[in-house]
């Protein structure tokens, strides 16, 4: 008896990407009111929103201390972290995107969650922290630094100094959460020892809640960076 020909159970692939732009990625919100909710993605490699899985994974580390926090979502691309927290009890975002079609895609996203009133676009450079500063109240922040993985080897001194000068800066009880991939050596960071490293490669997940008030200084005055 002959046996049948099993028919491919494989969809045959698409067109391949045009230049700069990887296939479509179902991007979300995880949890929280707009659990399940998809928001729009370009398909620029240069947006790179963090995956599905890697996001759960950093609000199950963030729990409950998301809840009443101001955002700050730099390198903000899709919005997909800030957007995250919105929906997860977080009380307003201020996301800093400096490409202009990038920031315009972010927009739709938070016209489609309807949060407009929590949320306010920032188009200029993350590393002008003292021209957006200035937008935040006096509730503890909660900021996310998701920027190309490059910047942290070809723009280092500006990476390190926006990051001591945040936490400088940063109301008691703020929490930071900075993705790297393993090139960026976490000794670079403010008050090292205060950092849960978490690592799923290729990302570096660091995490930490400034629990003690620093000095009064002046907009991202930061002291020297901690020794090599």
């Amino acid at each position: 008896m002959q046996r049948r020909k099993r028919k491919a159970t494989c969809e045959p692939a698409g067109p391949p990407s045009p230049p700069g732009k990887r296939r479509p990625v179902g991007l979300r919100i995880i949890g929280g009111r707009f659990r399940g909710r998809r928001l729009f993605y370009s398909g620029q490699w240069s947006v790179r929103p963090m995956k599905d899985r890697l996001r759960e994974a950093v609000f199950d580390l963030l729990g409950p201390a998301v809840e009443h926090k101001q955002v700050i979502d730099l390198f903000a691309g899709t919005g997909a972290l800030g957007l995250e927290a919105l929906s997860r009890g977080a009380a307003h975002a201020l996301f800093i995107e400096q490409h202009h079609p990038t920031a315009a895609m972010l927009r739709r996203n938070i016209a489609l969650l309807g949060v407009e009133s929590q949320a306010e676009v920032f188009v200029g450079n993350a590393f002008l922290a003292a021209l957006w500063l200035r937008r935040l109240g006096p509730q503890a922040w909660l900021v996310f630094c998701s920027p190309p993985y490059a910047y942290y080897v070809d723009r280092a001194t500006a990476m390190r100094e926006l990051l001591h000068g945040l936490w400088q800066q940063a109301p008691e009880a703020s929490m930071f959460v900075v993705e790297s991939d393993e090139r960026f050596d976490r000794r670079q960071l403010p008050d090292p020892q205060a950092w849960d490293v978490r690592h799923y490669r290729p990302a570096q997940i660091a995490l930490a809640e400034k629990t003690t008030t620093a000095p009064a200084r002046g907009p991202l005055e930061t002291a020297a960076p901690p020794p090599m």
